[in-house]
C-alpha cells in the first residue's frame, strides 16, 4: 500500500469517531478491515444520514483536509475496524512526494466534494429566495465550493420543522445550522468564514509578500513565491479562483485536453499553494494600500492590516450590472453573476436568460442548458464569433436548448418578488419581445477592481494598473511605480484577458519580487 509508510495502524471498535464535523488539520484514514461509514448530522436530535459507507481498500476523508478548512461530514466506525491513520503533516508529505497518490487522493476528494453538495451535505441555509442576506450566504457557500443545503422558508415544508425545532422565528431568518445544531442568526460573512476555517492567516511582524486578489494570477504567484521559501498571505475578498472559478468549462487551458472546471483549477491552485506554505485569509478585502517604516501597509474592511515588504496586486474585475427597470427590485432573488453548480441547481428545469457575448457567457449558456428547457443569450451584435471563442460559438448555435437574440438588449426585469419575464428590445427594429424567464445571467463588460488603489499607484483611463513602461519609470514589466508594488491579471493595464495569460503573469512576476527583495536588502 503506497500510504503504509505514512501512516500508523489502529484498531478501533464499533462506533469510534475518527474524526468529526468542525475538525480542522485532521489526517485521512484508510480502512484495512471492516467498515466505517460518512454521516452528516442533520437535526437538534442528533440523528445523522448516511452519505457512505467505505469498507476495505477505501480510504475516508474530504477534501478540506488538504484546503485547511473544517471537514464538513463525520466518520464513523460501523464496525470493528482496522485503519491506517495518516495525519495531517504526513499527509501533505505523501501529496508532495508522490505524485501519482498525491493526484489520486486529490482527484477523488474533489469528486466526493461535489457528490456531497449534490446531497446537500455540510452546511445548512433556511431562509426566503426574497432576501438579500439569504442570497448573500448562498453566494458565499456556492464561490467558496462549500457544500451547503438551502431550505426556502416559502417552499421548503422541512424549513418551517426545523425553525420550531429550535425556536427561531420565521422572520429572524436567514439562519445557518452547522454539524446539525449549532445556529448562526444572519451571520456575516467573516463570522461563517472564521467557522470555516476560511480565515487562518498567521499573525507574524511582517510578510515577504502579500497578494491580494485569489484569482488565478495571485494563486499563481502565491504557487511560486511559497515553493521558493518566501512568508506569503493571500487575501480575496470573497473566494478564491475569481471570475475563473465560476467558468462551467475551461477547455482552452494547456494541459487538459477534455478541460477542467473553474472550481477544480482553483481547489488545486489552492492545495499546491498551502503545501509550499502559503496562508489564505477569506475573506479578506483590501481597502487601502499605505507605506509606513519603509513597509507596505494593507488595511482591511475586517479591521486588521497586514504588513509586508512587497505587494502584489491581483484584484481582477468585477462584471458591471444592468441598469434598468426593476433590477433594484430582483437583483438580489433573481439576478447571477456566475454560472455554477450551485445555481444551476436552483435554475433547473426553468427558462433562464444570460447577457453577454464573451466566452464566460457562452459557457455560462452551454452549461446552463444541461439543466435548463431553454437558455435565451442576448448580445448586442449579430456574429456570435466576435467576442467568443470560434469553437464556443459553434457549441452555442448547434444547441438545440439555446436560442441567441441577436442585436438585442434587455430592456426590463419583469416580476414583483421573483423574475418572471425579461423585456427584449430589438435594437434594429425597434421591436420588443417579453420572454419567459426566473433567473437572469448578467455577464458582459468588465470593470477592474482598484478604487482601493487610488492615489496610491497610477491607473489608466479605465482604470487598470499602470505597469512597467506604463508606470513612467524603468522598472519590471509587472512592477508599478510604487517600488514593491506588482500588479498581474486582468487588473493590470494591456494585460490579455485569458485564465493561461493570468497564471504566466503571476508566475513571473515573482521572479520580479525576489530582484526587488534582494535589491532592498530583505532576502
Amino acid at each position: 500500500m503506497l500510504l503504509s509508510r505514512y501512516g500508523e495502524r489502529k484498531s478501533l471498535t464499533k462506533g469510534t469517531t475518527l474524526f468529526c464535523a468542525g475538525d480542522r488539520d485532521c489526517g485521512v484514514f484508510v480502512v484495512l478491515d471492516g467498515r466505517v461509514r460518512v454521516v452528516q448530522e442533520d437535526s437538534p436530535e442528533g440523528a445523522s444520514r448516511v452519505l457512505a459507507v467505505h469498507g476495505r481498500g477505501r480510504f475516508v476523508g474530504d477534501l478540506s483536509m488538504l484546503t485547511g478548512q473544517a471537514v464538513y461530514v463525520t466518520a464513523v466506525a460501523q464496525t470493528d475496524v482496522e485503519v491506517l491513520e495518516v495525519v495531517y503533516d504526513r499527509l501533505k508529505e505523501a501529496v508532495t512526494q508522490d505524485q501519482a497518490l498525491g493526484d489520486l487522493i486529490l482527484r477523488a476528494f474533489i469528486l466526493r466534494r461535489n457528490i456531497h453538495a449534490d446531497l446537500g451535505a455540510g452546511l445548512r441555509i433556511i431562509g426566503s429566495r426574497y432576501s438579500a442576506d439569504t442570497r448573500r450566504l448562498r453566494d458565499f457557500a456556492s464561490r467558496n465550493r462549500i457544500p451547503c443545503r438551502w431550505d426556502d422558508v416559502e417552499e421548503d415544508p422541512e424549513a418551517e420543522g426545523t425553525l420550531r425545532a429550535f425556536d427561531i422565528p420565521p422572520d429572524q431568518t436567514p439562519v445557518v445550522i452547522w454539524k446539525g445544531h449549532t445556529v448562526l442568526r444572519n451571520p456575516t460573512i467573516a463570522e461563517l468564514a472564521e467557522l470555516l476555517g476560511l480565515r487562518a492567516a498567521p499573525r507574524r511582524a511582517a510578510f515577504d509578500l502579500v497578494v491580494v486578489g485569489a484569482g488565478p494570477g495571485g494563486l499563481a504567484a502565491a504557487v511560486y513565491a511559497a515553493s521558493e521559501g518566501l512568508s506569503i498571505v493571500v487575501l480575496d475578498a470573497f473566494a478564491t479562483g475569481g471570475q475563473a472559478a465560476t467558468s462551467s468549462q475551461i477547455e482552452n487551458y494547456l494541459g487538459f485536453p477534455a478541460g477542467i472546471t473553474g472550481a477544480e483549477l482553483a481547489d488545486r491552485a489552492v492545495v499546491q499553494a498551502r503545501k509550499f506554505g502559503a496562508a489564505f485569509n477569506i475573506p479578506g478585502e483590501a481597502t487601502s494600500l499605505t507605506q509606513a517604516d519603509g513597509y507596505h501597509v494593507v488595511g482591511l474592511a475586517e479591521g486588521d492590516d497586514l504588513i509586508a515588504h512587497a505587494v502584489l496586486v491581483a484584484t481582477g474585475v468585477r462584471y458591471r450590472r444592468l441598469d434598468i427597470p426593476g433590477m433594484d427590485r430582483l437583483e438580489g432573488s433573481s439576478v447571477y453573476y456566475a454560472a455554477t453548480e450551485f445555481e444551476a441547481r436552483l435554475c433547473r428545469q426553468d427558462p433562464v436568460t444570460v447577457v453577454g457575448g464573451g466566452n464566460s457567457a457562452g459557457q455560462a449558456a452551454c452549461f446552463l442548458a444541461r439543466q435548463s428547457p431553454m437558455v435565451n443569450l442576448v448580445i448586442r451584435h449579430d456574429d456570435l464569433g466576435r467576442d467568443m471563442s470560434r469553437y464556443l460559438a459553434d457549441r452555442v448555435e448547434q444547441s438545440p436548448r439555446i436560442k441567441v437574440w441577436r442585436n438585442s438588449e434587455v430592456c426590463e426585469l419583469i416580476g414583483d418578488e421573483a423574475l418572471e419575464e425579461v423585456l427584449l428590445h430589438h435594437l434594429q427594429s425597434d421591436e420588443e419581445h417579453r420572454v419567459a424567464t426566473t433567473a437572469l445571467f448578467v455577464l458582459i463588460g468588465a470593470a477592474p477592481h482598484t478604487s482601493w488603489l487610488e492615489g496610491m499607484i497610477p491607473l489608466d483611463e479605465k482604470g487598470f494598473v499602470l505597469t512597467g513602461s506604463g508606470a513612467e519609470r524603468r522598472v519590471g514589466m509587472f512592477e508599478t511605480r510604487c517600488r514593491g508594488v506588482f500588479a498581474v491579471g486582468d487588473v493590470r493595464s494591456g494585460s490579455v484577458k485569458r485564465v493561461a495569460s493570468a497564471v504566466g503573469e503571476g508566475s513571473v512576476a515573482i521572479r520580479q519580487v525576489h530582484e526587488f527583495l534582494e535589491a532592498e536588502g530583505r532576502r
